[in-house]
């Protein structure tokens, strides 16, 4: 079994008012190549402050977090900006695209920093546009002219642009409706089958059960793990069952 993020006793802590408040405390974790990891736990574990320790949008206080090869809470910001842009991909609540660039140029505007090939990052993005449903007539307008979905497809096809090894995802459908929500996540789940390693947070049953390992987060700790077979669309309701039995154990 191949691991590409693999923590060490992890901590991270901040300090308020006088008080440090420890958020992640001692954690040891191995994120597997190929799964969909979902991280859940009750508002406060620390899922978001997790997310963003391991892959290098925030340094750990105290431990390791070795990244296949590299233990990126050694790296100084500046080392980090390039880690990130060269292995992570990032899909978040709030969708961040600039408002006055046009959707093609928001997502080929960090590819550029990557290659000086525009043609091919260009063919590239107009690919992975068809393959999330966004319409051509879309491509040329901006952030502000797109629905909240149709956004969200814009900033998976942006986290996807440069390959990376693991695309993150923060409660991704968080600000969808029903039926963006069941898009967004068709796509999350056909990308991982294509092989794409994700590692998501959310607190919502319909979108852990797309993952085929749930990590339950209690104190800053793990306090349980679910493994359930790769999604496939006809086992939802079985699946579903065993999450929230899970759950119902967690405490959640």
């Amino acid at each position: 079994m191949e691991f590409v993020i693999n923590t060490k006793k992890l901590c991270k802590s901040f300090s308020t008012g006088g008080t440090q408040i420890h958020i992640i405390k001692n954690l040891d974790l191995q994120i597997e190549k190929g799964a969909f990891t979902v991280i859940m736990g009750a508002s406060g574990s620390g899922k978001s402050t997790l997310l963003y320790s391991i892959s290098g949008m925030d340094k750990p206080t105290l431990g390791d977090v070795w990244f296949n090869e590299e233990n990126i809470a050694t790296y100084t910001n500046d080392q980090l900006a390039i880690f990130r842009r060269k292995n992570c991909g990032f899909v978040f609540q709030q969708i961040h695209l600039m408002d006055n660039m046009s959707v093609m140029d928001n997502v080929l505007t960090g590819a550029y920093l990557l290659s000086s090939d525009k043609k091919e990052i260009e063919k590239y993005a107009i690919t992975l546009f068809e393959r999330v449903g966004l319409k051509k007539e879309l491509w040329g307008k901006f952030p502000s002219q797109l629905s909240g979905g149709e956004a969200q497809r814009v900033g998976i096809v942006r986290a996807l642009i440069n390959n990376p090894t693991l695309l993150f995802a923060d409660e991704p459908t968080g600000a969808l409706n029903s039926s963006s929500s069941i898009k967004v996540l068709d796509i999350m789940s056909e990308v991982h089958t294509s092989g794409q390693s994700i590692v998501m947070v959310t607190h919502d049953l319909k979108t852990a059960v797309r993952g085929n390992k749930i990590i339950y987060l209690r104190d800053g700790a793990v306090y349980g793990e679910l493994a359930l077979p790769p999604y496939i669309g006809d086992d939802t309701a079985k699946r579903m069952e065993k999450l929230q039995k899970f759950l119902d154990e967690m405490g959640w």
